[in-house]
């Protein structure tokens, strides 16, 4: 977790102590993009049922600075449209799971949005992958450092038209000494 997102890291530490993310669902994956979960919502959810608008009665100034690589864990919020302060929904979380780009998407994306993407950075979303069309939108307060190859698998499960996975995916997340530990 990122020491310069204290107030995302800080509100992630506390849910996560007080047991909130225990059996919540990762209740949207994209492959190739990211699976998000965090929706109190989810815990008793039936089959079928619309996920991702639950939350505590709260939600959290953005601190946007990183940039989505493959592995980053970011908060989820509402969109511009409704959202256009960017403040984070107070729970929900996705991982992104983001395919290596390419130079011709990289390019594409400058063009589209006339961002620049530095070439250090352009190197990683090339070698490593993740979301360009995230940065400077959704906080990312750490990332998955080990473990990816769990990301992949989830993120490539079937799952129904709103992107809900048809086998329910469980979270457990938990803090351990010396470094962090999500399940």
């Amino acid at each position: 977790l990122y020491n310069d997102t204290p107030k995302h890291r800080d509100n992630f530490i506390r849910l996560v102590e007080s047991g909130f993310y225990d059996s919540l669902l990762f209740h949207r994956v994209v492959l190739d993009f990211i699976i998000q979960g965090g929706d109190p919502e989810s815990k008793y959810a039936p089959k079928n049922k619309l996920l991702g608008s639950g939350g505590p009665d709260y939600d959290i100034a953005p601190e946007i600075r990183a940039p989505h690589l493959k592995g980053a864990l970011a908060a989820a919020r509402f969109p511009d449209a409704v959202n256009p302060g960017r403040r984070s929904n107070g729970s929900q979380f996705f991982i992104v799971q983001g395919a290596p780009q390419t130079e011709a998407t990289l390019d594409e994306f400058e063009q589209q949005t006339g961002e620049k993407i530095t070439p250090p950075l352009r190197a990683l979303y090339i070698n490593r992958g993740g979301a360009p069309s995230l940065d400077g939108r959704y906080t990312v307060f750490g990332a998955v450092t080990d473990g990816l190859e769990v990301i992949d698998r989830i993120a490539a499960v079937p799952r129904d038209a709103n992107d809900r996975p048809l086998e329910d995916i469980r979270m457990r997340i938990e803090i351990v000494e010396g470094g962090r530990k999500g399940h």
